[in-house]
């Protein structure tokens, strides 16, 4: 007699989150195309070939890990609750270069984005205007999914995500320590 193992409700959800979760930190630390599907589901604890019950393809993968990211980034370090002087430090620190694996999907991965397939481009855009509008003042919940911010928001926005990216090119400490304080200062001005 066979008897047939049925995993509990959610499981296949639970799955499902900690594969993106674990692509969301890999994806972050080495890049779009520098982590391999058989990787990411190895560090799962999974096999290649269960991939595919759970995502239709890599971009589905990619666009599901990108939002995860942001979405730990907003509930996290820029969470509404924090005031703006707090999520700015968190972000503007030496301890988000040094770990984008915990950081910043934008400041991570955003150079690679325009070069990846529409469903990914799509997830990184829609990333980058809440994104912004996170950095509206007040700090208040998301607009709906326009981009109405105002100008102050779009150069913060900018100011920041650039300092990390071109903090993380720097191969003097000091310089990088320099270029997160200038932005903090320039963005609280």
């Amino acid at each position: 007699m066979m008897v047939i193992m049925r995993y509990p409700a959610g499981h296949k959800d639970e799955v499902r989150a900690r594969i993106v979760r674990v692509a969301s930190r890999a994806l972050r630390r080495h890049g779009l195309s520098g982590v391999s599907i058989p990787d990411l589901m190895k560090d799962a604890g999974m096999t290649h070939g269960g991939f595919y019950t759970h995502f239709k393809d890599r971009d589905d993968l990619l666009a599901a890990a990108v939002r995860a990211a942001a979405d730990e980034t907003a509930t996290g370090v820029l969470a509404a609750d924090h005031p703006l002087s707090e999520s700015l430090g968190r972000y503007l620190s030496q301890a988000h270069l040094d770990h984008p694996e915990s950081g910043c999907v934008l400041a991570a991965l955003g150079t690679e984005a325009a070069k990846q397939p529409p469903r990914v481009r799509k997830a990184f855009a829609e990333i980058a205007r809440g994104f912004v509008r996170l950095w509206e003042r007040p700090r208040a919940a998301p607009k709906a999914a326009t981009l109405e911010v105002s100008d102050e928001a779009l150069v913060r926005a900018a100011t920041i995500v650039g300092a990390v990216v071109l903090g993380r090119l720097f191969d003097e400490r000091s310089l990088s320590e320099r270029l997160l304080k200038a932005a903090h200062q320039a963005v609280t001005r």
